[in-house]
C-alpha cells in the first residue's frame, strides 16, 4: 500500500475507532476485552496493510480482522474455566424472560449472530457482510433469516409469559 493508502487507513481507523468498540463489545460483553480487541486488531490491519487491495474495501477488511480477533478472545474464554464454575452444576438459560434484544441478539450462534451484528448494528449491506465473513451472498442471507427467526421466536417467548 502506498503512503497515500497508509493515511488512509490510518484516517478511516482513528475516525471509526468508536465503531469498532461498539462491535467488539457486542461480542466480547467486557470493555477492556473489547478496547484489547480494537487494539490488536488495529495493529494486525497496520502490519497486513500490504493486502488490502483497495480503499474501497478497507472497511470490510477491517471489520473481518476485528471478527477474527474478537473471535480469538471468545475460544481463549472457552478454554479458560473459572474456578467458581465447577461449584456450581446448574446451567443458565441463555435467554432469560427479562433479557435485551442485545442479550438475545448476543445468545444466537456465532455465526448468525455476526450477521446479524453486521447487518443491523454497523449496517453493512449483504454484499459487504459476504465480504467480512468470507461467504457467499446466500449463506449470509441464511444466516440473516435464521437469526432474525430465532429471534423473533424468543420475543414472541419473552411476550406470551
Amino acid at each position: 500500500m502506498s503512503s497515500s493508502g497508509e493515511g488512509a487507513l490510518i484516517a478511516y481507523l482513528t475516525q471509526e475507532q468508536a465503531r469498532f468498540y461498539r462491535l467488539a463489545y457486542s461480542y466480547l460483553n467486557n470493555r477492556e476485552d473489547a478496547l484489547d480487541a480494537v487494539q490488536t486488531a488495529v495493529c494486525r490491519a497496520l502490519e497486513r496493510q500490504s493486502s488490502l487491495r483497495s480503499a474501497g474495501a478497507m472497511r470490510s477488511w477491517f471489520y473481518r480482522i476485528l471478527i477474527n480477533v474478537c473471535l480469538d478472545i471468545m475460544r481463549g474464554r472457552a478454554r479458560s474455566v473459572p474456578l467458581e464454575q465447577w461449584d456450581d452444576p446448574g446451567v443458565e438459560d441463555p435467554l432469560p424472560p427479562d433479557g435485551s434484544l442485545a442479550e438475545r441478539v448476543n445468545a444466537l450462534p456465532v455465526a448468525a449472530g455476526t450477521v446479524v451484528k453486521l447487518r443491523f448494528y454497523e449496517e453493512l449491506s449483504l454484499k459487504e457482510i459476504a465480504a467480512v465473513t468470507g461467504c457467499s451472498i446466500n449463506t449470509v442471507k441464511s444466516r440473516l433469516y435464521s437469526g432474525l427467526r430465532k429471534l423473533r421466536i424468543a420475543m414472541e417467548g419473552a411476550e406470551i409469559e
